[in-house]
Formats: structure tokens, C-alpha cells, sequence
């Protein structure tokens, strides 16, 4: 009688495959292995960004808030530094004349705009991975399934004499091949959900910052210029990738 052996494949398959169970084994392992890093990249991430908003908003000094720009990591930490720097380095600061104002307006929300594009973009790193494991997976293991059953056949096709035996240990060993891609598809899919909500709920915190962002370097006497300019900032343009609230 024969039994069934995981490993028959390897010891008897042909090289397709072998090479189906082979990919699948890399992109289950490159699912945990973005699952881990990207993990433990937004808890740290989050920590990063709850310190940063504490030293940010309790700073009682032009140099406190300046540490706390420039010495802070995170994603809101590099929103603040790059629209403190486009104030300071923006030609026309000193201009107070009301054109002069709404320039530099223009100028801070374009470069606060693009600051939280790059966030936004390094937020979702890793997930087209995980949803492209999420939907080739399936299909791989049943491609396996069908190509070990089209060689068992084959070899059955040629025997004088066939027993149950001889075909349900060939079948069944090619049907692990559906097994394993549905194992390797069920993880990347349930990680790309999390990650996915977590980033829409991140997305959310970075709008809301750059919009704070943009009316404290505008109105702030602590920020650099600023002091005694009186502008009504203008409103951030929407973003087309931020959230709902029904979505989030």
C-alpha cells in the first residue's frame, strides 16, 4: 500500500512540479517576513509619531520647538521638518505685502502636500506584495494540482493492472498542491486587511497634522519668520487618497 508522503513531489515529481511547490514556499515566506518587519515598523512608527506630537505641541520655546523638529523621528517628525524648511527657505519670506503672504501660503502648502504624499507612500510599502500572494497563490497550487494529476494519470495510463492503492497515493499527493497555495494566499490575504486599515487610520493622522501643520507655521510666533504675520491660511486641497470616515 502506498502512503501518502508531503515530500513525494520532491522525490518523484517532475521539475513544474517541483518548482510550484518551491514558489509557493518563497512567497509564504517573503508573506511572514513582510508581515513581521512592516509589523513591527508601524508600532514603532505609532510610538514615533505619539512622542513626536507630545514635544511638538508642549514645546514652551523657539529652541524647544526646534529640538523637537529636528530631533524627533517618525513620519510627522519629517512633515514638520520639511514644512519648517520650506518656510526658512523660501525666497520671499520676508515679504509682508499681502501677495508676498499668500506666496509663501502657496509655497507651504505645496511642499507640505508633497511631504505627506511621500509618508503616505512609504506607509502602504510592502502591501502590493502581500496582495499580489493573496491572489496568485490559489491559482498556483491548483496549476500544481492539475499537472500532478495529468502525470499521475500518465503513469497509470501505461500499468498492466491498477489498484485503488496505486492511484490514491499519486492523486491525493497532487491535491497538497491546492493545500499549499491556499496556505500560502489565507495569511497574505488576512495581513494586507490589517495593514490596509491600519494605513487608512494612519492617512487619516496625517491629514489632520498637515492641516495643523500648515495653520501653526502660518500663525505661530515660534515658527521661523512668522513672528508678527497675521495670514488666514489657506485650506490644504483635499487629498484624493485620504480616507472616509465611513471607510476608515
Amino acid at each position: 500500500m502506498t502512503e501518502l508522503n508531503i515530500f513525494y513531489v520532491f522525490q518523484h515529481g517532475d521539475v513544474v512540479l517541483i518548482g510550484v511547490f518551491l514558489t509557493l514556499l518563497v512567497l509564504s515566506i517573503a508573506t511572514w517576513a513582510i508581515a513581521a518587519t512592516k509589523g513591527l515598523s508601524l508600532m514603532e512608527t505609532r510610538r514615533a509619531n505619539r512622542r513626536f506630537l507630545q514635544a511638538f505641541w508642549n514645546a514652551a520655546s523657539t529652541q524647544a520647538l526646534r529640538d523637537a523638529v529636528s530631533g524627533s523621528r517618525g513620519p510627522l517628525a519629517e512633515m514638520a521638518r520639511d514644512g519648517w524648511h520650506a518656510v526658512e527657505t523660501y525666497p520671499g519670506r520676508h515679504d509682508t505685502s499681502p501677495k508676498g503672504e499668500q506666496r509663501l501660503d502657496d509655497h507651504m502648502i505645496r511642499m507640505i502636500r508633497q511631504s505627506l504624499d511621500r509618508q503616505q507612500l512609504r506607509l502602504q510599502a510592502g502591501q502590493t506584495l502581500l496582495a499580489s500572494v493573496g491572489s496568485l497563490a490559489p491559482f498556483i497550487g491548483l496549476f500544481g494540482t492539475v499537472w500532478g494529476i495529468h502525470n499521475a494519470l500518465i503513469e497509470l495510463s501505461i500499468m498492466e493492472s491498477v489498484s485503488m492503492d496505486l492511484v490514491a497515493g499519486p492523486l491525493g499527493e497532487a491535491l497538497v498542491a491546492t493545500a499549499a497555495g491556499l496556505a500560502a494566499a489565507i495569511p497574505a490575504v488576512a495581513f494586507f486587511n490589517i495593514f490596509n486599515r491600519f494605513n487608512r487610520l494612519m492617512q487619516q493622522d496625517f491629514e489632520a497634522f498637515a492641516h495643523d501643520l500648515h495653520a501653526f507655521l502660518m500663525h505661530s510666533d515660534y515658527a521661523p519668520g512668522m513672528q508678527g504675520r497675521t495670514i488666514d491660511p489657506q485650506p490644504l486641497p483635499a487629498s484624493d487618497t485620504r480616507p472616509s470616515a465611513e471607510g476608515a
